[in-house]
């Protein structure tokens, strides 16, 4: 089998295909690119000029403008003068999906095209329809008719071409024949690639995105490994989460998607879809890909063990581990509140990680993003403590006598003392050679392996060490430990998530453990929200840590949002109407809501929410129950209490208390 990058233990660029898009080189060995979408009415030259600048002055290297229609397309020449000249050279992308006249004209003004292959040519009516093989073959061939015209004008003026897959809006005929799955994403991108190679067209970029960051990764990995077989090439890739929401959150989901396939060497342009203003994307795009483009920090000697695979990283399967109290095996993965630097550990400290307590009536209030672990270092807690919440101390200071405390030892402790069994953690660094540790450890059926990675390629060092614990039939649960030394919470927020997310995302871990030095940080503020050292910084790794695990879907603490970036055919005020909804929807732990900007792609691209509201027209509002319309082009002035009213009638309202979340 083709694997789908160079190496799973080190970090190694996958070589593509370069791509001249305008003055700009993607793909190859040039540096990874960043790029933003604008949100303004495409007619609207000088508000569509305004932004661009602002979205190059930010350091968007390309920029996105959508011509749903012919007059949006012409417009595009205005708006490419206007730009030149104000001294803007950088790239244009015209934005396509149902009207090919459209993408025909723009490719004769702009440098860069991107179509859908799921409506370019194909209709969606979420219908399902038997093919035989050779009515498939006629399909594919109204296909090469429909989209070879295209392909010979971007020959004619050298203009790029990006051919966009998106999960949610799939053809009705590879839904048919693939149904909703990754491998049918890289089909309908593939179907596409093989007529233009076939008119020796090869300027051109792909992409695999979905609103779920599990879906997303194993597309792509799915159509490097098919082009490498099918081609023996690759074409150059451009990564993004679609509708990752706005925010922490936004930036997490992200993060954890377009980082896991960086660390694996794949992409060469990438988009982080906020529903923010554009030009709030790039200092996140230029965060995520700064480490791969500093190729001198990456490279390092690795100890590689093993290159076998004993996971299949095409299919999402979660290792198989024993069940260790409430830490492993059936269990949603615990989370660590690491208390290592607070000289002194109250219980008001602990309302940061979900523990509110009430002195009046000496009770516990318990939210549903509560940590489910408190690592103390050489501390003890004197007071009780709720059964849900374990303490871990260092073994040195541990003491069977201690209620609820359990023992922490490093590897070297663990090699040298007589631990008996029964509840205890172990840490171990796996920069270098683990497998004794691995094999003390697998001798205690109550031991949690706590593991981690110094220096470059630490991901890559976790995964292979897990990877090595399946082939080996080492059963213990394993929490994925990371800290941050950077310096600001934006990086941070990344770091943690790439670095955790990546291995959730493979069915790896049990818990999460995540470490930072407060007083190490220089802006400690994210998203409008300011975290101060130390004791807010405990809420900050603890909101993290459950974001992660929410992005990554291996546990559920709150209500998820599928909230696309807006353009400009969006119908609505998007980022207003979104944190209206979330406002107040975000105590439905569990429902998945999307928020829909346009009915172009509103209904196939929200995927797999519960309930969809989504712009039908100016001052309209359609709203779904899954792929099913419930109520057509209502007001949008009452459009958020028809929701609420739908989401009552469907007995998933809960009316929201006071203590919800405390």
């Amino acid at each position: 089998m083709q694997l789908y990058c160079s190496s799973t233990q080190q970090y190694k660029r996958l070589p593509t295909r370069p791509v001249k898009v305008g003055n700009l080189w993607i793909g190859g060995t040039h540096p990874l690119r960043v790029q933003t979408m604008t949100t303004t009415d495409t007619m609207d030259t000088e508000a569509t000029v305004e932004q661009v600048i602002r979205c190059a002055d930010a350091g968007a290297e390309l920029v996105r403008i959508t011509a749903p229609s012919k007059k949006e397309a012409e417009n595009l020449r205005a708006i490419k003068e206007a730009l030149l000249k104000r001294g803007y050279t950088l790239p244009l992308v015209a934005d396509i999906h149902f009207t090919p006249n459209a993408a025909e004209i723009a490719a004769g003004i702009i440098e860069k095209v991107r179509i859908n292959p799921g409506n370019y040519v194909d209709k969606k009516k979420f219908e399902q329809i038997e093919y035989t093989d050779a009515a498939y073959a006629d399909e594919l061939k109204r296909i090469a008719e429909r989209f070879s015209p295209l392909v010979e004008l971007c020959k004619k003026h050298g203009t790029a071409m990006r051919i966009g897959t998106n999960h949610g809006s799939l053809s009705d005929r590879i839904m048919s024949r693939y149904g909703d799955t990754p491998r049918g994403m890289v089909e309908s991108a593939m179907e596409f690639l093989r007529i233009a190679r076939a008119l020796d067209y090869h300027q051109i970029i792909l992409s695999m995105k979905s609103s779920n960051p599990l879906v997303m990764v194993q597309a792509y990995r799915l159509l490097v490994q098919q082009m490498l077989e099918e081609f023996g090439e690759c074409y150059p890739l451009h990564l993004g989460v679609t509708e990752a929401g706005d925010g922490e959150d936004g930036r997490i989901k992200s993060a954890i998607g377009i980082g896991t396939l960086l660390e694996d060497g794949i992409g060469d342009t990438i988009r982080v879809s906020l529903t923010e203003d554009p030009e709030f994307e790039i200092p996140v795009c230029k965060d995520l890909v700064k480490k791969y483009n500093d190729a001198s920090s990456l490279v390092e000697a690795t100890y590689l063990p093993n290159e076998r695979l004993w996971y299949n990283p095409f299919e999402y399967k979660r290792r198989v581990t024993q069940s260790v109290t409430n830490i492993g095996g059936a269990n949603v993965p615990v989370v660590f509140a690491d208390f290592m630097q607070l000289p002194e550990i109250s219980r008001e400290a602990l309302s940061a990680i979900g523990y509110r307590y009430q002195a009046e009536t000496d009770k516990w209030h318990i939210g549903d993003a509560a940590a489910d672990i408190i690592y103390t270092h050489k501390k003890t807690i004197p007071f009780e403590l709720p059964g849900t919440v374990k303490v871990v101390c260092d073994a040195s200071v541990w003491s069977p006598a201690l209620n609820n405390h359990y023992p922490l030892y490093t590897a070297e402790e663990y090699a040298a003392e007589n631990v008996t069994d029964g509840l205890h953690f172990v840490t171990c660094d796996v920069t270098g050679e683990y497998t004794k540790v691995l094999e003390r450890v697998a001798k205690h059926s109550q031991a949690v392996l706590c593991i981690y990675a110094s220096g470059m390629n630490s991901m890559q060092k976790v995964r292979s060490c897990i990877n090595t614990m399946i082939g080996m039939r080492i059963h213990n649960p394993v929490i994925l430990a990371v800290e941050s030394h950077h310096t600001t919470i934006d990086e941070q927020l990344i770091h943690f998530s790439v670095q955790a997310g990546a291995l959730l995302l493979e069915g790896m871990g049990d818990g999460i453990w995540l470490m930072n030095d407060p007083s190490k940080m220089l802006n400690r503020q994210v998203s409008g929200r300011t975290y101060l050292p130390i004791e807010n910084n405990h809420q900050f790794l603890n909101q993290t840590s459950f974001s992660i695990l929410q992005a990554t879907r291996t546990r559920i603490s709150k209500t998820e949002y599928i909230s696309c970036p807006s353009c400009g055919r969006t119908l609505f005020d998007l980022q207003e109407t979104t944190a209206k909804i979330r406002r107040v929807t975000h105590h439905l732990k569990g429902l998945k809501i999307a928020i829909m900007g346009c009915i172009v792609n509103g209904p196939g691209e929200m995927a797999d929410a519960d309930f969809g509201y989504v712009g039908s027209g100016p001052g309209k509002i359609t709203l779904y129950k899954g792929k099913e319309v419930v109520k057509r082009n209502i007001n949008s002035d009452v459009a958020v209490n028809e929701l609420i009213n739908i989401l009552k009638e469907n007995n998933v309202w809960i009316e929201p208390t006071a203590t919800v979340g405390s």
